[in-house]
């Protein structure tokens, strides 16, 4: 097969049928229309053709990036011990899938039609010894390779070598501009200026940079400079997570944004944007979509079925799925449900006829209380990870909408 030597990717992998470039694209103007970019130019002409490969296929603009989206946590270990992981990554996960098992499961995301990417995660994705031989492994499958990172591991040697293992996007995580934030957060007193040495070896080996940051209290004052660090610094993308209190962010709780601050967030997002050309995108913040449309008098009409089609508000188990270190699927790394084991079922399987899947993707008639009468329930849906934290369901309102508040 063809391969194109700026990716070494084979031709299937970078190329997507027009209708999907298509709906891409029309997501991206769409939103460069609501925000007002003054900086969609330069994303253009920096970031565009190589989030392309990123992208995989991708039918629109969701919560954690573009849906369709697996991320697979490859190991619970870690280097660090952050005070807000999801994961609460430290050793090994009991029971994780071994080489043999993993590229089995690989094999098996290959072969759905939709999945075109897979992102590694984890913990800490580099501290898994065999990690080189599965992103060979997925590459030669036909998928390409993203992978979510703190970025303290990642030299110039490494991040070239996961070049050539099929790394065409780098997700690192972090927290701040200033290193006394970031390193509390981290617990870890170098983490910084490790983080920072990762990314600027992504950036020296042709990888896609992308920021991924977690806004709570600890870091809330200084995101705006955070934002204009990770612009200086050539990030096509910044996810902005919003703390939900899962696994070790449990213990921080009162550290997670209000309804008042999460609608703070996504305005002062929407603000931003306008000046930077690194696309900000809020996860577990599915809001921001009709916040946007509401903004600019886009919310009813054609307007509406258009948004419908290109933006996916929470993606939980609608493009984005979970597999966690021994096999266990779930909707999302919030939405602590078990779809599944890769070991027991088919991913396909899992992912086509379980009920937590089929409810989520038709969450027009499952949703429940407010996010169930809403109008904009198919272009935001609520936070299912947040519902699930607070209400103990995950098909239940979000209890940190604030458009209804407004509304009412």
């Amino acid at each position: 097969m063809f391969k194109l030597p700026i990716f070494n990717q084979p031709l299937r992998a970078v190329f997507w049928p027009p209708t999907l470039i298509a709906k891409q694209l029309t997501s991206v103007l769409y939103f460069n229309d609501l925000v007002e970019w003054n900086r969609f130019p330069d994303w253009l002409l920096r970031h565009s053709f190589s989030s392309l490969p990123v992208a995989a296929g991708s039918v629109g603009m969701g919560c954690i990036g573009f849906p369709a989206h697996p991320a697979w946590e490859v190991t619970g270990a870690c280097n660090l011990r952050c005070i807000h992981c999801h994961a609460a990554s430290n050793k090994p996960a009991e029971g994780e899938l071994t080489t043999d098992e993993a590229k089995r499961f690989i094999d098996d995301l290959a072969g759905v039609e939709e999945f075109r990417m897979l992102v590694y995660t984890g913990g800490e994705p580099l501290v898994r010894p065999d990690l080189l031989e599965l992103l060979h492994h997925s590459k030669k499958a036909g998928l390409t390779n993203v992978i979510a990172t703190n970025g303290t591991l990642i030299t110039e040697e490494v991040a070239f070598r996961l070049k050539d293992a099929g790394v065409v996007g780098a997700a690192v995580s972090l927290d701040s501009s200033q290193s006394s934030i970031h390193n509390y957060i981290r617990s870890n007193g170098n983490a910084f200026d490790l983080a920072m040495r990762g990314i600027r070896a992504v950036k020296k080996a042709g990888i896609l940079l992308q920021i991924n940051v977690t806004a709570m209290e600890y870091n809330r004052a200084g995101l705006e400079e955070l934002i204009d660090l990770a612009d200086r610094e050539g990030s096509g993308i910044m996810l902005m997570y919003q703390l939900v209190p899962v696994g070790r962010g449990s213990a921080i709780e009162e550290a997670a944004l209000d309804v008042t601050e999460n609608e703070r967030l996504l305005k002062s997002l929407a603000c931003k944007q306008k000046d930077v050309s690194t696309i900000i995108e809020p996860v577990a913040g599915p809001q921001y979509w009709p916040y946007l449309m509401e903004q600019r008098g886009r919310s009813d009409g054609a307007w509406l079925k258009l948004a419908k089609r290109v933006f996916h508000g929470c993606s939980a188990g609608r493009g984005f799925v979970y597999i966690k270190a021994n096999g266990d699927v779930w909707p999302c790394p919030f939405v602590e449900i078990n779809a599944g084991n890769v070991r027991e079922r088919s991913f396909e399987e899992i992912w086509r006829q379980s009920d937590v899947f089929v409810n989520l993707r038709n969450r027009e008639e499952t949703l429940k209380g407010k996010c169930g009468e809403c109008k904009y329930r198919t272009i935001c849906g609520g936070c299912r990870g947040r519902a699930l934290a607070y209400h103990g369901d995950y098909l239940a309102e979000d209890p940190s909408c604030f458009l209804h508040r407004n509304h009412s």
